[in-house]
């Protein structure tokens, strides 16, 4: 366990600073998000308030409350490590594997695999109801070993997952009272891959078509003040896609940003209309018009290199590669901003919107 303690030294409580963490979805780069959580663990300067998330930032939130419910930074460390180690060796039964030619060439695609070419083909004739009548998924044995729902349930610790309602398009929010394995596989649910997870009678599939993270919970409802987003999908590329990969990557990562880019809209706007004094005292007072500071982690150089396939790579190796990128970009925030946190936002949505 010695690994896993913390290297910051305490700081005195006056010192410590609350946090919300905004966890986007991705596949596999939801490893990424794990480096970044593993780095702020080790900061005894951080208190997690608030946590939300989708798909594989659902799960990371769910691991992340499940050990900060049992009582130390720590214990969330051990428990997100040992949650990654286990989706890689479940990966390993996978067919989906990297070719010998792209081992060679350091490519983490999959691409080429031909057992992704044969699911591409086959997925566009057939649903997950034909090719996997029994509905199988091993991530659920995973969630379900690694989560202890009554402990979040319990926890202080806020915690929002979203899943997308099949029947009205609409986003639906899990909160903590209301998490089981189905609402963290509801979030994670790819309707070309699994059958629809079905809640009280109503059919999810994965929350980050409507909600990739949710932010508005956090800022409604949440304690802290200082909103962090853990993004995993890259907002800008400055080069056209011309290949059919690159092209579905840029597809991929356009659909997965649209509901968070809307939500940064209405967040902003709020701000808009706080600062220019439309909304008075007594509105002002009330939690889903309160002044926030929102800020960023992401790793858009480095992620703009990988295609939407290496979302299916759950190889030790990348998922270290991956968890390494995060720890080291969130190194350099806290590093950079960390006197930053409750006094200011550090992530200028003015400029992330404005049109070029």
């Amino acid at each position: 366990m010695a690994e896993f303690q913390s290297k910051a030294t305490t700081a005195p409580r006056s010192d410590v600073k609350s946090l919300s963490l905004a966890l986007q979805g991705g596949g596999a780069h939801g490893a990424f998000t794990w480096g970044v959580l593993d780095a702020l663990l080790q900061d005894d300067r951080l208190r997690i308030t608030g946590i939300s998330g989708t798909s594989a930032g659902a799960m990371n939130a769910m691991v992340l409350a499940s050990g900060l419910a049992h009582g130390s930074h720590a214990e969330a460390r051990h428990c997100l490590t040992q949650f990654w180690r286990d989706v890689s060796r479940d990966g390993r039964m996978s067919p989906l594997q990297r070719t010998v030619f792209d081992r060679l060439m350091g490519s983490w695609s999959l691409a080429r695999s031909p057992a992704y070419m044969a699911l591409e083909v086959a997925s566009r004739f057939f649903s997950p109801y034909d090719f996997n009548p029994l509905n199988i998924n091993p991530l659920r044995e995973i969630v379900e070993a690694h989560a202890d729902f009554g402990a979040i349930r319990a926890s202080p610790v806020e915690l929002f997952i979203s899943a997308t309602n099949v029947h009205t398009g609409r986003a639906r929010i899990f909160t903590k009272e209301e998490m089981s394995a189905d609402a963290i596989m509801a979030s994670a649910c790819l309707p070309f891959l699994f059958q629809a997870v079905e809640i009280d009678g109503v059919p999810y599939w994965d929350g980050g078509y409507m909600g990739n993270p949710p932010l508005l919970p956090l800022y409604e409802k949440a304690e802290a003040q200082d909103i962090l987003l853990v993004q995993i999908n890259p907002v800008v590329r400055r080069t056209t896609p011309r290949t059919a990969m690159e092209i579905q990557t840029r597809i991929n990562e356009i659909t997965f940003n649209a509901s968070l880019v809307a939500q940064m809209r209405a967040v902003d706007r709020a701000a808009l209309l706080m600062d220019e004094g439309f909304l008075n005292r007594r509105a002002r007072t009330h939690a889903a018009f309160r002044p926030v500071h929102l800020h960023r982690i992401g790793g858009d150089d480095e992620f703009a290199k990988l295609d939407a396939t290496s979302k299916l790579n759950a190889e030790w190796p990348f998922l270290q590669h991956l968890r390494d990128m995060g720890r080291e970009a969130a190194h350099t925030f806290l590093k950079t901003h960390f006197d930053d946190l409750g006094q200011r936002s550090t992530l200028d949505l003015r400029a992330e919107l404005a049109d070029d």
